[in-house]
């Protein structure tokens, strides 16, 4: 009988162990950022080439390292950070595995120059996958510089494996924010191709997030703290009016490591409640001090989850300091940039009430002789509730998919109501600015002009997406500059082509900055800042929640923000122009996501009201 099992080489062996540590060039950011904070630095370089494919080089004027720690350093499991078990339970530093360099080195060809505080020489060391080519003395300042060229190059499947350009880069632009937000003492900067796209200089934390998210977050920006026995908590959340679609912006560190927690993150949104909009996420930073005796962060290669000793009390204190903050800031209006909280002790005198999470409703407005308000829409709304008699709704539940809804519609232009309600003699009538109401033979024809607007501008913005075919652009009497945050400008970049042909004119201006020249026809009376950041928005929660092409995400995207929005009143004009281009679409029937854009209400339907 032959003997099967058999150790691995110490090639392929370490190739393996690197896959856990080392899944895409971000990885490798992160792990040598790390090492960079641990080294007791104060600036720290970051460059990397082809979006870190080719080059990443992270230098730092740390402690540095002796020649023999320079070589330990690549071996696995070598480490300064342990020595007995007992240490797991005392980690206060980011790395502490001994894992990443070693890890690194076998997947790519790795360059190590160090020089160990004021030593007068340093250590250059050349590995190529996992082999040692050369260790020199040579000249080089304090501190250490780690460059990382052609990752994965021994593991060409790995490589294939990597995602464009731009989502690399936006992957290590996320470890660069989450490095450069725990540590706001330290100047950070990054450099793409030869091109700086981050150059933050020692700040506090508030200045540290508007430099690297934008102006904007300045006057959204609400400090929250709280201080017990077993915990401390600092940060900032944002206003909930500044929610976004995204869940993107939304960082917990705890003992200023990064980590993921779903029921953390839980635990923030529910404090808000109704505050929120449906599907919208705040803004928050969070730094969670605790004994490392309480938590482990040994469960996870990559470090960023961990296990709390007791989860729901940490639940329950973050609920409660962000519950008191947003009560606090209905009579604090804005707060002091000027004011660190890195280093404050946290102090409150002020006795807040709680927020009320609900208004109570009443029916009188229908009894009122007055005109009704603009918010009472909903009650209409409710009215009309399961009255509906389009065929469309034959199939089932309204709330289908894009494919679904594509075949769920059986409605064509040459049915009965649909030329009826193209007939410009019948009688057009604007509801609550909010709907169209429309007098048909057989009862009422309600519009929603909302989500009517968005099937019209989804088949226009869809159809020449598909076929290549660029739409018109107006072009702008003054051209409107947008700053945007790299991750954001990344987006646009990675398809420029398609939002070209949707009919935006852009062009990168310095740092961080878009010319907006030419947009959409239908676009023009928009906020184009507004339109594009919403876009962006929209964009990264369909691809997060929906299963789409990419140019249905953006005809979905564009659609949604573009479109009338609830509230804009309608000349006769424009009505009968929205209901003509609503019945000529393929699918008339459905929002593409599934919403209905009308309901026709039967003469038995009205009668039946009554007689309740």
């Amino acid at each position: 009988m032959s003997n099967r099992i058999r150790l691995l080489p110490d090639t392929l062996a370490n190739q393996i162990a690197a896959g856990e540590v080392v899944q895409r060039p971000a990885s490798v950011v992160k792990e040598l950022l790390e090492n960079a904070i641990d080294a007791g630095s104060t600036a720290i370089k970051v460059i990397i080439k082809e979006a870190g494919k080719a080059l990443i080089q992270v230098i730092d004027n740390g402690m540095g390292m002796s020649d023999v720690d320079a070589r330990m350093s690549f071996e696995k499991h070598a480490t300064s950070k342990i020595n007995t078990a007992e240490d797991l339970f005392r980690i206060r530093t980011m790395g502490f595995r001994g894992e990443a360099l070693a890890s690194i080195a076998a997947v790519a060809q790795v360059e190590l120059e160090t020089c160990y505080q004021q030593e007068a020489l340093g250590t250059r060391i050349v590995i190529e996958g996992a082999h040692v080519k050369t260790q020199v003395p040579i000249s080089a300042p304090q501190g250490t510089k780690v460059s990382v060229k052609n990752l994965f190059f021994n593991v060409p499947a790995r490589r294939n494996f990597l995602k464009s350009h731009p989502i690399e880069t936006r992957h290590i632009i996320d470890e660069f924010q989450r490095a450069a937000l725990v540590q706001p003492e330290i100047a950070f900067s990054l450099y793409q191709n030869q091109s700086a796209t981050y150059q933050l200089p020692t700040s506090q934390l508030s200045h540290r997030i508007i430099h690297l998210f934008g102006e904007t977050y300045k006057k959204q920006l609400i400090p929250c703290q709280e201080e017990t026995e077993i915990l401390k908590i600092r940060g900032y959340i944002g206003k909930p009016e500044q929610a976004k679609k995204t869940r993107g912006e939304q960082f917990f560190f705890v003992n200023q490591r990064f980590i993921k927690n779903v029921y953390l993150h839980h635990a923030v949104k529910s404090a808000f409640g109704d505050l929120l909009p449906n599907n919208a996420f705040p803004f928050y930073v969070f730094f969670i001090d605790i004994a490392p005796a309480r938590i482990d962060v040994n469960v996870h290669p990559t470090k960023t989850e961990i296990k709390f000793e007791d989860e729901r009390m940490v639940y329950s204190i973050l609920s409660a300091a962000v519950k008191r903050t947003l009560a606090t800031h209905q009579i604090i209006p804005s707060i002091d940039f000027e004011q660190n909280i890195n280093f404050s002790p946290f102090t409150s005198s002020t006795k807040v009430s709680p927020i009320s999470s609900a208004t109570e409703r009443s029916y009188a407005q229908f009894k009122s002789t007055k005109a009704p308000q603009q918010g009472s829409t909903k009650d209409w709304e409710k009215i009309f509730q399961n009255l509906t008699s389009t065929p469309a709704d034959v199939a089932g539940d309204s709330t289908i998919t894009h494919s679904q809804a594509n075949t769920a519609d059986t409605l064509t232009p040459q049915d009965s109501v649909m030329e009826e309600a193209m007939t410009n003699d019948v009688i057009k009538t604007q509801l609550h600015e909010c709907y169209i109401l429309t007098q048909l033979k057989s009862g009422i024809l309600l519009i929603d002009q909302h989500a009517a607007h968005e099937r019209i501008l989804y088949e226009q913005y869809l159809e020449p997406l598909l076929n290549n075919q660029q739409r018109s652009a107006q072009q702008l009497l003054f051209p409107v500059q947008i700053p945007l945050n790299p991750a954001d400008m990344a987006i646009l970049q990675d398809h420029t082509t398609d939002i070209h042909t949707l009919g935006f004119t852009l062009a990168s201006f310095g740092k961080g900055s878009l010319i907006v020249t030419g947009c959409p026809p239908e676009a023009a009376d928009h906020d184009l800042k507004q339109l594009l950041e919403g876009l962006i928005e929209q964009f990264k929660w369909n691809k997060a929640h929906c299963s789409l092409t990419v140019q249905e995400n953006l005809a979905r995207s564009l659609a949604k923000r573009a479109c009338i929005q609830p509230g804009k009143k309608l000349h006769k004009e424009e009505i009968n122009v929205l209901v003509d281009q609503l019945f000529a679409c393929k699918h008339p029937g459905h929002t593409p996501d599934g919403r209905k854009t009308f309901l026709v209400i039967t003469l038995e339907n009205i009668k039946t009201l009554f007689q309740e």
